[in-house]
């Protein structure tokens, strides 16, 4: 038993785990250490500085898209070549991936530099908002080719049966990034670039190790002289739209949120929707770490035509997801007050827009992990387009539905009631697709 490979292993929730805790927890601790920035900026400078790092984040979810998708698609192609026994062929597709990301990268840096300006000056915010944005974006942009990187080694890492050491190099670079944090904003007064820095330096950690251990020939994955294939880079591209479109829409739709809030409440609530990102991301991290950890397992169940193990996984997972979002549930409801007041005091009206945001979004969690679970699993059975159909329904559709009417009718608690609204939606549409591929599947 100790010589097989975790493939080869019985389909139990004990193998499963270990399989999958170690990218939940890296997760989890990534998004933990995204918080731990606002937390410096909002006490250290100041809300006005927590509000701009929000308003930066569609741009970076926006130049980092193309990447999400070559990592999560290119992932799943790869592993099911794995499984259909094509190493050479895997491993030559593995290193043309990194270097199409590597290029990638560099475009996105220079487009990013070319339009931000536009963008902030187009929003009609205070001098000082305005400012700390570009500053935070100019210094973070810098960092665009590691980011890119680490997103993609991450999820080879995992399929490589390397999830400690993806854990390892999540934990090492957060704690790089706080203590930085400390540093570049309390005792070099760098503001919101130190922040920034601190953020590129500490992702850059999975990008440094990755390019070592993957030029290891004893890893399951490695380096070798890259074929262009271009049905390869389709396919990636294809299986991989679904989280591409869910990080395009995820930016637009952050941009309505603040363009909303700042209409309905100011400046203030653009901070109050940064806090209850915070913490819903916090949250979501659970499903989101789970869903990449059993990715690799799909992918590989499914090109080995293993039916039954295919089977059983997909029924132990819903019961897993099932258990984290009553957990996440009650968490988010008992902690609002303490979780919030870490961000803004009592007496700033931040606080009371944020506590009363949160319980309303907290509804969310009870939807959030099957959509991102139904979405993940399509996309490790190389089905993109019913992947992308979900996420991108979940992400902009069903968010734009609500974004538009229940704010005209609620005023800012439809805006925190959208969020719930649009996941009830496409859980419906999640559960409807997965009785609809049931049979093909046969999970």
């Amino acid at each position: 038993m100790k010589n097989q490979n975790v493939y080869e292993r019985p389909v139990t929730l004990k193998n499963i785990l270990k399989f999958a805790v170690p990218t939940i927890a890296m997760t989890v601790f990534m998004s933990f250490y995204t918080m731990v920035d606002g937390l410096f900026v909002s006490n250290l400078i100041g809300t006005d500085a927590l509000s701009a790092i929000n308003l930066t984040a569609p741009v970076i979810q926006l130049v980092t898209a193309i990447s999400t998708m070559l990592a999560t698609g290119g992932s799943a192609v790869i592993m099911k070549k794995m499984g259909e026994h094509k190493e050479r062929e895997a491993k030559e597709d593995f290193t043309f991936l990194i270097l199409v990301n590597v290029v990638v990268g560099l475009l996105m840096c220079g487009l990013g530099y070319g339009v931000m300006e536009q963008i902030f000056a187009g929003m009609n915010l205070s001098a000082d908002v305005a400012g700390y944005c570009v500053e935070y974006l100019s210094r973070y942009l810098l960092f665009t080719v590691p980011v890119l990187l680490m997103n993609n080694f991450t999820l080879y890492m995992i399929a490589s049966e390397k999830a400690t050491l993806s854990l390892i190099c999540s934990v090492t670079g957060g704690l790089l990034n706080m203590v930085l944090d400390y540093v570049f904003i309390a005792e070099l007064g760098m503001g919101i670039s130190g922040a920034a820095i601190a953020t590129g330096l500490g992702y850059s950690v999975t990008a440094v190790v990755g390019l070592i251990v993957f030029s290891q020939k004893k890893s399951l994955l490695h380096f070798q002289k890259p074929v262009f294939r271009f049905k390869v880079l389709a396919n990636a591209a294809t299986n991989g739209c679904s989280e591409m479109a869910t990080a395009l829409v995820t930016g637009i739709i952050t941009m309505m949120f603040n363009w909303t809030m700042l209409h309905y409440a100011g400046e203030n609530g653009v901070a109050a929707v940064t806090i209850i990102m915070y913490v819903l991301m916090f949250a979501s991290s659970l499903y989101t770490g789970y869903s990449y950890g059993v990715a690799p397992m799909l992918s590989f169940y499914h090109g080995e035509k293993n039916y039954q193990k295919l089977k059983k996984l997909v029924g132990i997972s819903l019961k897993v997801i099932a258990a984290i979002s009553v957990m996440t549930v009650a968490a988010s409801f008992l902690l609002t007050e303490p979780l919030v007041s870490v961000f803004a005091r009592p007496e700033n009206p931040v606080y009371d827009l944020a506590v009363t945001g949160n319980r309303i979004c907290t509804i969310a969690l009870f939807f959030v992990g099957f959509n991102i679970f139904a979405s993940g699993m399509f996309t490790a059975l190389s089905n993109g387009v019913v992947s992308a159909v979900l996420a991108f329904s979940r992400s902009f559709v069903f968010m734009l539905i609500t974004m538009l009417v229940l704010p005209a009718i609620l005023g800012v608690n439809g805006i925190w009631l959208a969020t719930p609204a649009a996941e009830l939606m496409a859980l419906a549409l999640s559960a409807g697709m997965f009785l609809k591929f049931r049979k093909r599947y046969q999970y």
